[in-house]
């Protein structure tokens, strides 16, 4: 008797905690999942609706392949493809291109491009001596600088092998809303007009 009392009362032990068990656990499961739901539910939307790093402006700047301002062509083989001129809401001007070795050997950027300011030649190769000019209001603009004196262009372009291009980038003072175009030089490039959007 004391035998079957045993096995009934462990039985019945195995069922009550099995069936506390279950209940807690679909309880506790339910709550989460109705909670995941939710917050899946809730989170989906802003994810979607957040901007990209490029969407928002910021990133590389990378100028448009499918357009060009001007191709000026240097007697070194260098040749600037300017792809854009765009105004930034900050009051700036940025120049955006590329650059190309059209030669058949290694060319190597003159110094001359990195202007003649002391600040400007310690931060290296750069194409701080670029400047625009505006001639309706005959005003030169400079590529502009940071508060350490760094030029705001591209930098350490040195040699370029044969048939390779490289990106690059000029920062200005915008010229007024009234300007639509200015000529860009280059140091031992030709002039070049490009328009301003």
């Amino acid at each position: 008797m004391s035998i079957r009392y045993g096995a009934a009362t462990c039985r019945l032990a195995v069922a009550l905690v099995t069936t506390v068990l279950s209940l807690s656990l679909t309880a506790c499961g339910g709550g989460d999942t109705g909670s995941a739901k939710e917050k899946a539910g809730e989170s989906a939307p802003a994810k979607k609706d957040d901007p990209k790093p490029n969407d928002a402006g910021e990133g590389n700047v990378v100028p448009d392949a499918g357009k060009t301002l001007a191709t000026i062509n240097g007697n070194n083989g260098f040749q600037f493809i300017i792809r854009g001129a765009t105004r930034d809401p900050g009051g700036f001007l940025t120049v955006t291109g590329t650059l190309k070795n059209t030669s058949g050997k290694k060319a190597y950027a003159p110094v001359e491009w990195n202007g003649q300011e002391n600040n400007v030649r310690r931060t290296g190769r750069s194409l701080a001596g670029m400047t625009l000019v505006d001639k309706t209001e005959k005003k030169r603009y400079y590529v502009l600088r940071d508060t350490d004196g760094f030029p705001l262009t591209t930098t350490g372009i040195t040699g370029v092998n044969s048939g390779s291009e490289v990106e690059f980038f000029a920062q200005f003072p915008s010229p007024p809303d009234k300007t639509t175009q200015v000529d860009i030089q280059i140091p031992l490039m030709p002039t070049a007009t490009i328009e301003i959007s």
